[in-house]
């Protein structure tokens, strides 16, 4: 990864124009053997999304209590579950998402990184007729919403999150922001081309295409109530949390489990969740203890 022609392009970002407008996904659910493979695949423990997963997981632990119950929506191949409930071993939790042959991977992935004990279900993030009511004490979003069709599904999406977690909950949602310049969106496809195969590159491509404006986030998220606050990327919006905790600094033990982690990821690896960490914390989201 060039350093300094990832500054370049973010810079461009800041010049006047007009962004693109926004391309949805070929394919709102991802069935494709091909791509199922590719996905599973970077997001594994030696993947290149490993490190986004470790920080993203690592982020949530403030919206995150012991014995909390915590609806992870989009679960794609249970990558990124698998990283918050090792994080969170007190917390039970429960993942969804409308592709069955995501939820086939996400089962092996949860059983075989030992947290056999995650519920999945199959649904639509726009519907979520099956569970209840404030059900969930916590709700997570992690890199998803940029595969719904239309505003007007973003929107539903928001109102079921909001619908389904408990006033007052914990939220994380995070997703691409989409960015100002088509350059710019091939740049961060292509960076990583030869590690992650011309399938995840293309879709990689097509998410960043498909990415929600900030602003588009935060009309549909403030259905989710006062407290989530937003933080994004400096210089550019390449990618967008919004987060509302419900305790203050980790305790010891999930500091050492955060750590424990981290110490997990391959040196490389640790270099781009701490590169991330600082590009957030540029932009107003301080890095938490164990990524430092």
């Amino acid at each position: 990864m060039s350093a300094a022609a990832m500054f370049a392009h973010l810079l461009l970002e800041r010049l006047p124009g007009r962004a693109p407008a926004r391309v949805p996904e070929p394919c709102a659910v991802m069935a494709d053997a091909a791509q199922v493979d590719a996905f599973c695949a970077v997001g594994g423990d030696r993947g290149v999304l490993a490190p986004i997963y470790h920080y993203h997981a690592v982020q949530a632990a403030a919206s995150i209590r012991p014995g909390d119950r915590v609806l992870d929506l989009g679960c794609g191949p249970g990558n990124q579950l698998l990283h918050l409930a090792r994080l969170h071993p007190g917390a039970r939790f429960v993942g969804v998402d409308a592709s069955r042959p995501m939820l086939r991977r996400a089962r092996r992935t949860l059983d075989s990184g030992g947290a056999g004990g995650v519920a999945l279900r199959r649904g639509d993030l726009t519907a979520l007729r099956a569970l209840p009511d404030a059900a969930f004490d916590c709700v997570t979003c992690t890199l998803s919403l940029h595969h719904l069709p239309d505003l007007d599904a973003l929107h539903r999406a928001a109102r079921e999150m909001s619908r389904v977690l408990r006033p007052g909950g914990g939220v994380y949602v995070a997703d691409f922001g989409r960015l100002r310049r088509a350059a710019t969106q091939r740049h961060f496809a292509h960076q990583r081309a030869a590690e992650q195969g011309p399938t995840f590159t293309a879709d990689y491509f097509n998410s960043l295409r498909a990415a929600f404006s900030v602003a588009e986030l935060d009309a549909a998220l403030a259905a989710l109530g006062p407290g989530v606050r937003r933080h994004q990327t400096a210089l550019a919006p390449f990618m967008v949390v919004y987060r509302r905790g419900v305790h203050g600094a980790d305790d010891a033990a999930a500091l050492a489990r955060a750590r424990a982690a981290l110490a997990r990821l391959t040196p490389s690896q640790r270099r781009d969740c701490r590169a991330l960490a600082a590009w957030f914390a540029a932009g107003g989201l301080p890095t938490p203890v164990s990524l430092r």
